[in-house]
């Protein structure tokens, strides 16, 4: 029943139709959203994305084709973030629990990682006029940006600062509050994409292999577990997130479970390949290390 809830819902995304089928008023709305403090950070970082990473083209004599391949890396995260942001899944997601959780584990646990992977500031930067990126070149390797920046994506602070903003915002009253409040809906969102973004890079470029399969491990268990609670509550918790859920087929409660569902099973299946990746890369590095030693000359 939950699988064919999902499906239906899912359909709803073109837009088209979606008010002919009795599924209920609020369907006929389905639309973009064009919010400014979204629209023009991800529109300017795309343009200067793409403007550097020509440029680099044009200079790398060799390495293009790791060069593309990082820019589709991340291309594709700028993209989804978009997506999440501003299709109709927004819109969705601010009736709709289930779609809001499939929001955030898109912006925590698709995008993030995409454009952690492709390390995107040289880019960035290249694409900025020259006097504009000596500045901020200079603002990047400042003592004080770079110790900060150390402690944010060290494998401890970022996993535990994750934590922290998923747990906090998932406190029922401060979640039911950004559904109503657009500033507070920003902060929750950025400050997923922000910890996401210090989690990864952790994960990705901090950490050794084996030790980033841990915190993987440790961040699919604990969001797990967040899941797992709202889907087995016996009663709603998050009010004014499902106060629509009647118009949509579903009654509140099941909305609820059905987003806690979300959380605990798809997003921790995208946490424990990566976890199950890094262990494997771990294992096999360790294996010609010790192939290395053993036929290293006496």
């Amino acid at each position: 029943m939950y699988a064919l809830r999902i499906i239906l819902l899912a359909a709803l995304l073109g837009g088209g139709q979606a008010g002919a089928h009795g599924i209920g008023d609020d369907a006929a709305g389905v639309e973009w959203t064009f919010d400014p403090w979204v629209v023009v950070p991800l529109a300017l970082f795309g343009l200067l994305y793409a403007l550097g990473t020509m440029k680099l083209l044009k200079r790398a004599a060799r390495g293009q084709t790791a060069l593309w391949g990082r820019f589709a890396s991340g291309a594709t995260g700028g993209l989804t973030l978009a997506a999440a942001l501003m299709s109709p899944l927004h819109w969705l997601g601010e009736h709709i629990f289930t779609f809001h959780m499939i929001e955030h584990e898109i912006v925590m646990a698709v995008s993030a990682p995409l454009l952690v992977a492709a390390r995107p500031l040289a880019a960035v930067m290249w694409g900025l006029p020259r006097r504009a990126r000596r500045l901020m070149g200079a603002g990047v390797t400042a003592r004080t940006m770079r110790m900060a920046w150390e402690w944010l994506t060290r494998g401890a602070s970022a996993s535990i600062l994750h934590a922290i903003a998923i747990w906090g915002w998932h406190v029922p009253v401060l979640f039911d509050a950004a559904v109503t409040n657009a500033a507070l809906h920003r902060l929750q969102h950025f400050s997923f994409f922000i910890t996401a973004v210090f989690f990864w890079w952790s994960v990705l470029w901090r950490s050794k292999r084996g030790v980033a399969a841990w915190y993987l491990f440790v961040t699919m268990m604990h969001t797990g577990v967040l899941g797992a609670l709202m889907a087995l509550a016996p009663r709603v918790l998050y009010t004014m997130q499902t106060r629509a859920a009647q118009s949509w087929g579903m009654t509140p409660l099941e909305d609820q479970q059905l987003a806690g569902i979300v959380m605990w099973i798809p997003a921790g299946t995208i946490y424990a390949g990566a976890a199950l990746t890094m262990a494997a890369l771990w294992i096999a590095r360790s294996g010609q290390s010790l192939a290395s030693v053993h036929h290293a000359p006496s």
